[in-house]
């Protein structure tokens, strides 16, 4: 028998392993959980949870281990079978965890056991397409990138709340991200020639000679409409902050409607960002005033409806209406002034 047909025989394990992570992968990826029938305690599945991700951990490591130099057939048949087994506890402990406890917190435990089980495919990867089995460097990157993942299991938001006033931070961060940029392209982007020449130039009707190429930078007139666009978009931050608290200081878990609510405010929000982006975008030189006149609708339209909902939901207080009402008024306080401002654009 050649060397490489030996080889080979040696890796079938490891081949049929990646198989069956991949199809692990996938099933957790988009597979259903099975919902429970009777009591489910959260603080039994993390304990559970953590030891399954922890032995998935050191799994990768023996397996790493055993291909720093050439294996026996019997030595890879035996870690595969040893991964497969931690591989294949993680992924029917995660289905344990029922959508009851929440969307957002499923999402978000599916999404780090799908980071595992990606991480570990790519260290399977790296040591069967070695031509000799050493510890390479990039086969203990890849052995690291399993440990970071199985790390970020100690972060993970532990009930609904917590992982639905993470999303909104994070959400209220890209917004504050968006809100910078567009301060900063109003401190920069300048007129080139308002300090030589008038507003208006006539007699050059193709702009040579006179205000150059006006696609890149704003006129007064497209100022003044980012200015007021700056506070839909303010207003937009404002609202996240503000149900961010409200979720920090009154969200609940305690019955299965308060966790609903939660992933419903999650869902409402998660349009907000994308849609300041948008209108941003928009707003650049030169200005597309139609887009703009559609982007501003619809991020007022995603304010109300989260606004909306929160009213509606049990994080809303008697001291959060106030908030509620104030960012409803002045919501419909910026659309009105846009609407006038984009009017001549027409419908």
């Amino acid at each position: 028998m050649s060397a490489d047909n030996s080889r080979s025989d040696v890796l079938l394990p490891l081949r049929n392993l990646s198989n069956s992570v991949r199809c692990s992968r996938d099933r957790v990826r988009d597979g259903e959980s099975n919902e429970s029938s009777g009591t489910f305690s959260l603080s039994n599945f993390w304990e559970i949870l953590n030891d399954a991700v922890k032995a998935t951990s050191q799994e990768a490591t023996k397996l790493s281990l055993i291909f720093s130099k050439p294996p026996s057939e019997e030595d890879c048949a035996q870690i595969a079978e040893c991964v497969q087994k931690s591989v294949l506890t993680l992924s029917t402990v995660y289905f344990w965890l029922p959508k009851s406890q929440g969307v957002t917190l499923r999402k978000a435990v599916r999404d780090a056991t799908v980071e595992v089980l990606d991480e570990l495919l790519q260290l399977m990867e790296v040591i069967l397409s070695s031509p000799v089995h050493s510890l390479s460097q990039e086969q203990l990157m890849s052995t690291g990138g399993v440990w970071a993942a199985c790390d970020k299991f100690n972060q993970l938001p532990k009930d609904n709340r917590s992982a639905v006033l993470a999303v909104l931070t994070s959400y209220a961060g890209l917004v504050k991200d968006a809100l910078e940029e567009m301060e900063q392209a109003l401190a920069e982007t300048q007129d080139p020639f308002a300090d030589v020449l008038p507003d208006d130039d006539d007699d050059d009707d193709e702009g040579l000679g006179g205000r150059g190429n006006q696609d890149t930078y704003w006129s007064p007139s497209d100022r003044l409409l980012v200015c007021q666009c700056r506070g839909l978009m303010k207003a937009s931050g404002a609202s996240l902050r503000k149900l961010s608290s409200a979720v920090r200081n009154t969200g609940s878990t305690e019955t299965e409607e308060n966790i609903a609510q939660l992933d419903d405010l999650a869902d409402a929000a998660k349009d907000i960002s994308p849609s300041v982006d948008d209108l941003a975008l928009s707003l650049y030189p030169p200005v597309d005033r139609p887009a703009v006149n559609h982007n501003v609708c619809k991020l007022a339209c995603v304010l109300k409806k989260v606004l909306d909902i929160t009213r509606c939901s049990h994080v809303c207080g008697e001291a959060d209406v106030c908030w509620v009402q104030f960012l409803n008024t002045a919501v419909q306080h910026n659309l009105e002034k846009l609407e006038s401002l984009l009017k001549p654009c027409g419908s």
